[in-house]
């Protein structure tokens, strides 16, 4: 068996992920990339071994190596649970004695830190740097603004379609955003203008609505995050700035401002608080004013 195949056993637990406890198309496709990742990182060591009958020592090394390379706590966490369910598969199924994995995470210490983002002058700096003479330079103009004026994901962005431009309602219809879940995203009216000057110059093409200037095939995650540090570099903001430093600056500044917490939430395609609560670290104050408010409505002192 070759580790790219992963081996008929693994291909019928990801099946039955799919067919019985019906998990998306999306999760399913994590789901097997990271299996074939650690696959091939374990194999240095234990050739031959299926995933299943490796002791935990192995897996706290890989952990430990996925840690210096730079990975954080949340990302490793993600792949334990992924492997976690098939160990517990496994075990359940006979294949494994028990399921080494179980009850074992990384502390995440990134949870209190705030996200990057930029303020309102950086933004308007990045944005005002972005030159429009040729037509990739309006093409990446544009990538910047869906970014940070759609809050979009960088995979979101990417497999956006030209029918997804929805010109009467002046929305993004995402319908691929994390979970496989569709959502609408309102386009603010500079960011309009814009899109609608970009489909013009399409003049009625179909397909990926962003696409490369000499291929002509849709736009990758990398070659957006390139266009982002392009003009983050060229605004003189440095290195830092990536596609999710915009998204993150999106939700801050509407948190800024006073959008309600629930409205953010929606915007972003989050499926929890937790997820969007995270920004509440940028408002120093915001929490205690909330508490305030509800002193204030149930009849407290403020």
């Amino acid at each position: 068996m070759s580790i790219e195949e992963l081996g008929p056993w693994i291909e019928g637990y990801l099946d039955y992920l799919h067919t019985v406890r019906r998990m998306s198309r999306l999760t399913i496709v994590n789901q097997r990339c990271t299996l074939r990742r650690v696959t091939a990182a374990m194999a240095e060591n234990r050739p031959g071994v299926p995933l299943w009958k490796l002791p935990l020592e192995d897996y706290v090394r890989w952990v430990q190596q996925m840690r210096e390379s730079g990975y954080s706590p949340g990302s490793i966490n993600r792949d334990l649970s992924f492997l976690r369910g098939l160990l517990d598969y496994a075990w359940r199924s006979g294949h494994a004695e028990r399921n080494v994995l179980d009850g074992f995470t990384v502390p995440n210490d990134a949870r209190s830190k705030e996200p990057k983002s930029l303020s309102v002058e950086e933004a308007r700096r990045l944005v005002e740097n972005c030159p429009s003479r040729t037509r990739v330079q309006r093409r990446d103009r544009l990538v910047i603004l869906l970014l940070y004026g759609c809050a979009l994901r960088t995979r979101e962005l990417c497999r956006l379609d030209v029918p997804d431009v929805d010109i009467e309602r002046q929305e993004l219809v995402v319908r691929h955003g994390k979970g496989d879940r569709q959502r609408r995203v309102p386009v603010p009216e500079a960011v309009w203008t814009m899109v609608l000057a970009y489909l013009a110059e399409r003049k009625g093409r179909r397909g990926a609505l962003l696409r490369t200037q000499i291929r002509g095939v849709r736009l990758d995650t990398r070659a957006v995050c390139e266009i982002v540090h392009a003009a983050a570099m060229g605004a003189g903001l440095g290195r830092e700035v990536t596609p999710k430093t915009l998204r993150h600056s999106y939700a801050t500044h509407l948190m800024d401002r006073g959008v309600d917490l629930a409205v953010i939430a929606s915007l972003m395609g989050h499926r929890t608080p937790q997820e969007t609560g995270v920004y509440l670290h940028t408002l120093p104050g915001r929490k205690e004013a909330a508490v305030s408010c509800l002193s204030r409505g149930t009849g407290g002192k403020p």
